[in-house]
């Protein structure tokens, strides 16, 4: 994997587990979701495309053994914030921060199996 992608896809795992905690105690506490949620959600989708690009460029450096599922897993990592925001875009109740959770889980667990293929 391409030196600079390593730090990336970990700023992306550590992000998304702080967006999915946050989200978490919101679910628990049984609060509306509010408006910083959605805002750290959407950061989370501009790191999440940084790593994707970065993803792409370093195929540059060599092929990966398994180039679909590789490829598979920078397209999930861009496309599953925004589909759970636009899921939840008119709920604001306390559920919709644990769609938010799960979708910010997920993001970090892709951006590990994108290091894991590469």
């Amino acid at each position: 994997m391409s030196g600079a992608l390593v730090p990336i896809a970990w700023i992306v795992v550590a992000y998304s587990l702080l967006v999915t905690v946050a989200a978490a105690v919101g679910l628990f506490l049984r609060a509306p979701r509010p408006r910083w949620l959605d805002q750290l959600a959407w950061m989370l989708e501009v790191l999440a495309f940084v790593l994707a690009v970065g993803a792409l460029a370093a195929l540059s450096d060599g092929r990966p053994h398994e180039l679909s599922t590789h490829l598979g897993y920078v397209a999930a990592v861009v496309v599953i914030v925004p589909i759970a925001m636009l899921s939840v875009r008119d709920d604001r109740g306390p559920w919709s921060s644990g769609v938010v959770a799960v979708a910010a889980l997920a993001t970090g667990v892709v951006a590990v199996r994108i290091m894991m293929t590469r």
